[in-house]
């Protein structure tokens, strides 16, 4: 095992904020995951005691005499922000001091890099293009991550959970956004900084970075599984397949979403088209997973193969 390796891509300037990420991401989800916690056991404590409302209004620390009742913009919150501004201002300027720009020679296209790979933030479209078309990964897929995440607000009709923490009044929302930022994507940049090396082959932790290996896989599409060559043959397969995975994957979200009664007092309220758009980008997110299992242990590359569209 050679975990010097890991370290020499560790230690590259280029991922640098991607050791950051591994840290901070996790404290600051247990971190607001912690105060949800605590303002939950506090709305259940206000539900069985009202006299304790006169003094607490969901905070975890109780309002004494001498306090102030409101907490002002200035000096309060601006002193904190100035004070989180030099902050970063310091640790910024340490960065750039200690640590070169990792820039390199200028583009030479009888040279290309092996692994060439995007800038950290974009890595994670970059494993994308593993499991789906360039079309469908660098254009279909980011343009329903947007236009889900502006439809948000018109069919999440919970007015509870704005201004505070909690997770039993937003489990759904909370669960679902931790599935689709923690596992969708930041995994996929982190496969694709520490995984993927030369010639985008998969490397775990520790081994040796070879540039000489050639992995032979040779990848075949779920209708070539039923032996099926006919075109409309495989249209017809992969579409089979896409309706029973969604019918199959909506009815465990409708039943989860059921099976808790505040969720389910909730999402009762919505329209049919709320609902439908809901269970499509769900069903959808739940995609990327099944692909990648597909792939990484069938060696399958597409589901549904047609001559307009392959995914």
């Amino acid at each position: 095992m050679d975990w010097g390796q890991l370290w020499r891509i560790t230690s590259t300037p280029d991922n640098v904020p991607i050791v950051a990420l591994l840290f901070l991401i996790p404290f600051y989800t247990w971190y607001g995951l912690r105060q949800a916690f605590a303002n939950d056991k506090l709305i259940e404590e206000l539900e069985k005691n009202p006299e304790m409302t006169k003094t607490h209004h969901r905070k975890t620390l109780p309002w004494k005499p001498g306090w102030a009742q409101e907490v002002h913009v200035w000096p309060f919150l601006l002193r904190v922000e100035f004070l989180a501004a030099i902050i970063v201002t310091v640790i910024l300027m340490v960065w750039s001091i200690t640590l070169n720009a990792p820039l390199e020679e200028p583009s030479n296209p009888t040279l290309t890099m092996n692994p060439s790979k995007a800038p950290w933030y974009f890595l994670g479209l970059q494993e994308m293009l593993v499991y789906f078309d360039p079309w469908m990964a660098g254009v279909v897929l980011p343009s329903l991550i947007i236009v889900g995440m502006m439809a948000i607000p018109y069919f999440d009709t919970n007015p509870l959970g704005n201004g505070y923490y909690t997770y039993k009044q937003r489990k759904f929302a909370i669960l679902t956004f931790c599935f689709g930022f923690l596992v969708l994507w930041i995994s996929m940049i982190v496969i694709g900084t520490f995984i993927r090396g030369p010639g985008w082959v998969w490397f775990w932790p520790g081994q040796t970075w070879d540039h000489n290996i050639v992995v032979y896989q040779p990848n075949k599409d779920l209708p070539d599984f039923f032996g099926i060559t006919n075109a409309w043959g495989k249209a017809v397969i992969g579409l089979a397949f896409l309706g029973g995975f969604g019918a199959v994957t909506g009815g465990a979200i409708h039943k989860w979403i059921m099976s808790d009664d505040f969720s389910k007092k909730v999402y009762q309220k919505m329209s049919l088209l709320q609902y439908a758009t809901l269970q499509f980008f769900l069903i959808t997110m739940m995609l990327l997973p099944v692909k990648m299992i597909l792939r990484l242990t069938l060696n399958f590359k597409y589901i549904l193969v047609t001559p307009w569209l392959n995914l």
